[in-house]
């Protein structure tokens, strides 16, 4: 496909889970407070959503307040997210990130790109999760999900897994004010139906947007083709 072919595939795809998953809700439950979300996409790294939003809620409780937080014995923090694994690090990086958060912008979250990245712990991925949910900004997050179905869609080769560059072609591909949702749902297609593993190709509702799933129906007619007696 050109780069048209692949603008106009991929807004019949932000349209097909639009209609899928008409809610776009964030995995991560942070209850609409920016400076958690922060924490929680920090503890999330290598590790499910699911556990991040369960260890948070005894996090939270705790410390109820990035002051709070801040303010923490670095030990207390790495007892209660060590679930979460890298447990030393990432106590680290949110205690440091809630200390600038309080003593540099009041306890909010930094609305720039280049303001999100000088946080300790947080990279482009995180950032653009922060800009996309809490600013309405266009952001992509290119998570596991994202970068293996967007491949799989045939947007850029299934090789292809740096972050960065998935981010760079997929934000030429989606409007930008669909860009955040579509990642939230993305995700949730993911874990429903294009799972790394097994696919479920056959039942998917998206099959006739799908890359992967026309090459490999063209192989198996290719296949029985070459099977059938002479």
């Amino acid at each position: 496909m050109n780069q048209k072919q692949k603008k106009e595939r991929m807004t019949e795809i932000v349209a097909a889970l639009e209609q899928l998953y008409p809610e776009a809700v964030c995995a991560l439950e942070y209850g609409g407070e920016p400076w958690r979300l922060l924490v929680m996409a920090r503890l999330s790294a290598q590790c499910t959503d699911a556990r991040v939003n369960l260890v948070c809620r005894d996090l939270f409780a705790a410390y109820p307040t990035p002051r709070a937080l801040a303010d923490a014995p670095l030990e207390n923090i790495e007892t209660i997210v060590r679930p979460c694994g890298l447990f030393h690090t990432k106590a680290q990086s949110i205690k440091e990130a809630c200390g600038i958060l309080c003593d540099r912008y009041g306890g909010s979250i930094p609305d720039t790109m280049e303001e999100l990245l000088a946080l300790p712990g947080v990279g482009r991925k995180i950032a653009n999760l922060l800009l996309g949910d809490i600013f309405g900004k266009p952001a992509v997050v290119t998570d596991t999900h994202c970068i293996r179905i967007c491949g799989r869609f045939g947007m850029y080769p299934t090789e292809l897994k740096e972050p960065h560059k998935v981010e760079q072609i997929l934000v030429r591909l989606i409007e930008p004010e669909k860009q955040s949702d579509f990642c939230h749902r993305v995700v949730q297609f993911g874990r429903d139906i294009c799972t790394a593993r097994a696919p479920k190709c056959d039942t998917c509702p998206l099959g006739a947007l799908c890359e992967y799933k026309i090459r490999k129906k063209h192989k198996e007619k290719e296949k029985k083709s070459i099977d059938l007696p002479t």
